[in-house]
């Protein structure tokens, strides 16, 4: 498949390249996605991987690409302001500059999905990760048996992409799913944690590839629903980002008992990630 053909890193991986940013638009109060302009006209990249962005004179962080691979002339980053770098990304400005590298890690494995049914699961600022997935399993929708989009959030004004989210409620092609933790007497979704939609969701476990991506307490319990349902360990995949600082496995940050998140992940089978997922304060 040419979209994963080429996974390959830029030949100076600790050099950020300057991306010019095009547009930046808040999705919630306070989380932004940032649009980028390629120097050279293009970035290709998988579903699931990600990139070391760089606010010059302050920092890097490792994000998550959520942009359409089908359109790598565009480079976009879902992000949320929790810290010094991320706070400053999101005060950039159309022409402003910003450092890139990448991208890194493992894509979602999407071709172990073809004829089968793909199932998304996100939680909160997860699905941002996600998004790569639902674009590149509607754009080939005669690929795969079921889409389903299964996503959960505190509230409901703490829907990401929430226009988005209710084009793709809108096909006939797609069951799209929405639940909140909490919401008031206007709401007329469902109520409850996103794991309790894993039991409505029309798909056949046993012929089914599972992208999962949220809190890790979120990722333990949804993928443990997911096995009891039916769905073999090894057809659950993760997206892990923990405290990565070089992306390269040089510095230790991320390491996740004998893994490196950025050299071995992010994205990461529950069969392999299991025995981790039991450690406390892993």
């Amino acid at each position: 498949m040419a979209l994963l053909a080429d996974l390959s890193v830029a030949a100076e991986p600790m050099t950020p390249v300057p991306f010019v940013v095009r547009a930046i638009r808040d999705e919630l109060a306070d989380t932004s996605t940032l649009e980028l302009e390629p120097p050279d006209g293009s970035f290709p990249f998988a579903p699931g991987q990600f990139n070391m962005v760089y606010a010059f004179g302050i920092g890097e962080v490792p994000l998550s690409i959520s942009g359409d691979p089908g359109d790598p002339a565009r480079l976009v980053h879902t992000i949320r302001g929790v810290g010094a770098v991320t706070r400053a990304l999101r005060r950039a400005r159309p022409g402003d500059a910003v450092g890139v590298r990448g991208p890194f890690g493992t894509a979602w494995p999407i071709a172990q999905a073809e004829g089968r049914d793909v199932v998304v699961v996100g939680g909160g600022i997860g699905l941002a990760p996600l998004r790569p997935i639902v674009y590149y399993a509607l754009a080939h929708r005669d690929r795969f048996e079921r889409v389903v989009v299964l996503y959960g959030a505190r509230s409901p004004s703490d829907l990401l992409f929430a226009d988005e989210i209710q084009a793709w409620r809108g096909r006939l092609d797609a069951d799209v799913l929405v639940t909140v933790d909490t919401a008031g007497r206007d709401w007329r979704g469902s109520v409850g944690v996103v794991t309790e939609l894993i039991n409505r969701a029309p798909f056949n476990p046993a012929r089914s590839v599972v992208f999962v991506c949220g809190p890790e307490i979120m990722m333990r319990f949804t993928a443990q629903e997911l096995v009891s349902r039916g769905v073999s360990p090894g057809a659950v995949h993760m997206s892990l980002e923990r405290n990565m600082k070089c992306a390269v496995g040089f510095c230790g940050h991320c390491q996740y008992g004998s893994r490196f998140v950025c050299r071995d992940g992010p994205v990461c089978s529950y069969a392999d990630l299991e025995p981790y997922l039991l450690i406390r304060g892993m």
